[in-house]
């Protein structure tokens, strides 16, 4: 079992920057690869960006790719979520999410085990 609290969203001007974490219980936190999905009013639920269990590789949605980072401490229990350059459509909120298959980067919806309860980030315009 893995419980999930994420932190850090808020309102922004575009342009600015926000950094998201997610804080993980139990002690299999480096066995499951973890992830930011969000999902904007009327829309479905989005993969953002993901992180194997080691590190070692991560994927990003096109639409955030060169403006998010995404980072992990295992010895933590913590993955991050950096935002920069951000924009109004980056306005949603934003779930972190933690997937049985380790070794992925970019699962999808359906692999995902266990879900944060959801952060809200706003950036105006």
């Amino acid at each position: 079992q893995v419980q999930l609290v994420g932190s850090g969203g808020g309102l922004v001007q575009a342009g600015g920057s926000l950094r998201l974490s997610c804080a993980a219980s139990g002690r299999t936190f480096a066995s499951y690869a973890m992830a930011w999905f969000r999902q904007a009013p009327g829309k479905e639920r989005e993969f953002v960006a993901g992180i194997s269990w080691t590190g070692g590789s991560t994927n990003y949605a096109d639409s955030v790719k060169g403006r998010f980072t995404i980072s992990r401490d295992n010895a933590k229990n913590t993955v991050d979520l950096q935002m920069n350059s951000l924009k109004p459509e980056d306005t949603a909120v934003y779930f972190c999410a933690a997937s049985g298959f380790r070794r992925i980067s970019r699962p999808a919806t359906y692999d995902v085990d266990y879900w944060g309860q959801g952060t809200q980030v706003t950036v105006s315009s």
